[in-house]
């Protein structure tokens, strides 16, 4: 919807800077009572229709016997939806229950506390903030965000907040757990060895995001998360009841409806071109977030490197007046400590009927592109195709 007001009059830039200078993020306008969203939050009307169609997520039970059809169901949704369900993922529900509940213990504590944190310095251990490309992005999301890098090198246990400090360590793990099982399937599902993906040091890495989509007044004008595709390999995000996550399908935007206990696999960019999965293993760093009771969003960056094998999709958060709406988004990166070397499609992913789709770039130059471009919902992996 288009803003009002007298344009002359409008400093956009004065604006975001007051917003970011009051340190208290969407949260402190919603706590405040406001009935009238900011203009900087207001998003143009995207002409795509929400399906009115019954649109079932594929589910794959991780924990099924049969691993030929489990790999099959994978490269299947992988290859066509880019996006799918999965269950018996091995994470206890009552540790994700806690987490998400340490996650709004956090975003709920007095201002105060939380300033503290509050940095757009991303060497910081804990960065919390609202809207990491606020200078950059068209419109600013109904979302305010805290992160930290928990792999290879976590800070120190009281670096972290306390109040989500115990049940972060823990849910880490366990995600970090279950990333060395995604990645054995999803090599698999490229005909790859199982432990392709693995020795190429994508999950040694791991940023963990806790997102916080406060009730809004006026929803329908703004976003949780603006349209993107994610340009990493493989997050996993943990959501609460209330929902919002839509994908891209057929020029329809798809509800992803709350599944108790499920993790929902998104493939992200970097995965789509499985070739370049040996180039931006380490560029991974994802900055986004979704909607659900107990569930968890596994987002991959791997159509690069997959040479277009894997399809990333494009999804968004819509606002909600029902919230805050929590999710925990857990990223696998090396980011922190990006190689030198160039990178490009999986080698055994390319031939003469499947040429190279995507250029050599190595870990600094993707996610200096990918991160400081703006969310404008046009995907970053067309700056690096040939």
């Amino acid at each position: 919807m288009a803003a009002t007001g007298d344009d002359t009059c409008y400093d956009r830039k004065a604006e975001l800077k007051a917003f970011d200078g009051t340190k208290a993020g969407v949260k402190g306008l919603a706590d405040a009572g406001i009935r009238e969203i900011p203009r900087i939050f207001i998003h143009q009307p995207d002409p795509l229709p929400v399906t009115s169609k019954l649109f079932l997520i594929p589910v794959i039970d991780l924990g099924s016997a049969d691993r030929a059809s489990t790999v099959e169901k994978i490269r299947e949704a992988s290859g066509t939806l880019g996006v799918f369900q999965v269950v018996n993922h091995g994470i206890p529900v009552s540790v994700m229950n806690e987490m998400v509940e340490g996650v709004r213990r956090f975003h709920d504590q007095d201002p105060d506390v939380k300033k503290r944190f509050y940095t757009r310095d991303t060497s910081k251990p804990v960065v919390y903030n609202s809207n990491f490309d606020l200078y950059s992005s068209p419109a600013a999301s109904w979302r305010d965000t805290f992160y930290t890098f928990m792999a290879p090198s976590p800070p120190p246990p009281e670096e972290l907040p306390e109040v989500c400090r115990d049940i972060q360590i823990e849910y880490s793990n366990q995600v970090t757990k279950l990333g060395h099982v995604l990645f054995g399937l999803l090599s698999e599902a490229l005909k790859l060895n199982p432990n392709h993906l693995v020795d190429m040091d994508i999950a040694k890495g791991l940023e963990f995001f806790g997102h916080c989509y406060p009730a809004c007044p006026q929803p329908d004008l703004t976003r949780g998360a603006a349209k993107h595709t994610d340009f990493g390999f493989l997050t996993v995000l943990l959501q609460d009841e209330i929902g919002g996550l839509q994908i891209l399908h057929n020029q329809e935007w798809v509800d992803v409806p709350p599944t108790p206990g499920a993790l929902v696999i998104n493939i992200g960019d970097l995965l789509q071109t499985v070739e370049l999965l040996q180039t931006a293993t380490s560029a991974f760093h994802y900055l986004y977030h979704y909607p659900t009771n107990s569930i968890t969003f596994i987002h991959y960056g791997f159509q690069v490197i997959s040479n277009d094998k894997l399809k990333s999709v494009e999804h968004r958060v819509v606002a909600n007046n029902k919230g805050p709406r929590v999710s925990v988004a857990c990223g696998f990166s090396t980011s922190t400590s990006p190689l030198p070397r160039r990178y490009g499609p999986i080698k055994e992913l390319v031939s003469d009927e499947n040429p190279s789709r995507y250029r050599e770039v190595t870990v600094e130059e993707y996610m200096q592109y990918s991160f400081y471009k703006k969310v404008d919902g046009v995907s970053g992996l067309l700056h690096f195709k040939l």
